[in-house]
């Protein structure tokens, strides 16, 4: 049995259909990226990831390029296949394969429906790192809650769980949204991790305010000067601001 966020998939349970065409797109993806496997490069990103993760060792370009082409030559038919896909490929050992299943959920993000948020979920807590976060966050999360704005209260069960992956999420997901920052909402869940000593939320406090600063440089400014943020947030929003 499966978890995405704290709901029980049965895979067993799924057509054998589904799992023909899982199945095969992830032999093909298999056979192109064993055609690119490198084993001086997979060593070197194992280390530049702290030795979390094991890899293929695929140029980032060669990689997305593969997976797109095997997206459009084998496209999926419905959400549950794209659902079934993604969270399989979430459980290889390889991080190119984590990567891969990031871009096909971005890519079918015409499929989304409301309940895509417990499969995002699920990878933002699952075999979590900065690299799988913050690349969920720009391909999925952002899009997702400019799809499904209802759905935003999401965000603030994130921002107060103690997995410092969906706190981060909380904060940096409306990193792209500029002038339709909900800048409320943004300081709320800022305020409510600024006392965490973990970096990877100090860090997303700082970048968060940051890019908001592009388009409300005075607001973060206030906003910085007037709340007792950490060095490092402080550090990173005013990094531009002179």
């Amino acid at each position: 049995m499966l978890i995405i966020a704290r709901v029980n998939v049965k895979i067993g349970s799924l057509p054998s259909k589904i799992m023909d065409i899982v199945n095969s797109f992830i032999e093909n993806l298999e056979a192109l990226f064993e055609e690119k496997r490198n084993p001086h490069q997979a060593l070197k990103n194992k280390a530049y990831m702290k030795n979390h993760f094991e890899f293929i060792g695929i140029w980032t370009a060669d990689r997305r390029q593969l997976t797109s082409l095997l997206i459009k030559s084998s496209p999926l038919p419905d959400l549950k296949t794209v659902n079934t896909l993604v969270h399989t490929l979430w459980q290889r050992q390889e991080r190119e394969y984590h990567y891969a299943g990031i871009q096909t959920l971005a890519y079918y993000h015409r499929l989304w429906q409301p309940e895509t948020i417990e499969l995002i979920e699920f990878c933002l807590t699952n075999q979590s790192w900065w690299d799988s976060v913050d690349g969920l966050n720009i391909d999925c999360v952002s899009k997702y809650f400019m799809l499904f704005p209802a759905s935003t209260p999401i965000t603030t069960r994130w921002n107060e769980d103690s997995n410092i992956w969906l706190q981060r999420s909380s904060i940096i997901f409306q990193k792209s949204f500029k002038s339709k920052t909900d800048r409320d909402l943004l300081a709320k869940h800022v305020l409510n991790v600024s006392e965490s000593k973990e970096f990877f939320v100090r860090k997303a406090i700082g970048w968060a305010l940051r890019e908001y600063a592009k388009v409300n440089r005075e607001w973060v400014l206030d906003f910085v000067g007037n709340n007792d943020l950490s060095p490092l947030s402080k550090r990173e929003a005013l990094k531009h601001l002179g």
